[in-house]
Parts: C-alpha cells; sequence; structure tokens
C-alpha cells in the first residue's frame, strides 16, 4: 500500500559526489522513520544511515562525515547526500520507511533499489 522509488544512482569517479532521493507514495497515516540501506557485490547489506521524523539521524562509522541525509515531509521524500565517493560506497542502495497505515496498523516497506557504481 506504501510504495517507496529510489533515484539518482549512477555512475561517478573516486572523490566525486551523488544524491539519491526515494520518494513515498500510496495511501498512508504518517512515516516514522526512514533509513538508507546499501548491499555490495558479494556482501551483505547494511544499513548506511537513518532518520526520524522529527530529523534526529544516524549514520554507519564507514560514512559518517561523507553523506548526509535529510528528509522533506511535505514531498514524504528522503534523501542521501554522498561526497567524497569512495570504491568502497559501490553497492545496490536501498531506501526503508516505517510508520502507520491509513487505519492506523504499522507498515515498513522498502525500495526496489538503486545502482550506484565507484570507479575511476
Amino acid at each position: 500500500q506504501v510504495q517507496l522509488v529510489e533515484s539518482g544512482g549512477g555512475s561517478v569517479q573516486p572523490g566525486g559526489s551523488l544524491r539519491l532521493s526515494c520518494a513515498a507514495s500510496g495511501s498512508f497515516g504518517s512515516i516514522d522513520d526512514m533509513a538508507w540501506y546499501r548491499q555490495p557485490p558479494r556482501k551483505e547489506r547494511e544499513l548506511v544511515a537513518s532518520i526520524t521524523s522529527g530529523g534526529s539521524t544516524n549514520y554507519a562509522d564507514s560514512v559518517k562525515g561523507r553523506f548526509t541525509i535529510s528528509r522533506d515531509n511535505v514531498k514524504n521524500t528522503v534523501y542521501l547526500e554522498m561526497n567524497s565517493l569512495k570504491a568502497e560506497d559501490t553497492a545496490a542502495y536501498y531506501c526503508k520507511a516505517n510508520g502507520y497505515r491509513s487505519n492506523w496498523t504499522k507498515f515498513v516497506s522498502w525500495g526496489g533499489g538503486t545502482q550506484v557504481t565507484v570507479s575511476s
């Protein structure tokens, strides 16, 4: 019922920047937390950053100081600004959101992912 669609992925050189977006749509009462995960080739999925509805953020140690998560509660969109990109950042990036449906039951939704490739 709640759909998430990521965009903004692509190829970039080491040291470059990229901005990911994830827009939520459908019928829902509210969105609480939103987060970005990633899954590099041949590795497990990992949490990159999260943000609450009030704007409190958390980051994985590997991206702290380089990535910034933000959200627009009017557009129901979460962003991930990625700077000083490294080859190790290459992965499929997934958006996650939790909150309440229109009938006020809890939901957890995942986006389909967007690819980020960092190489020279």
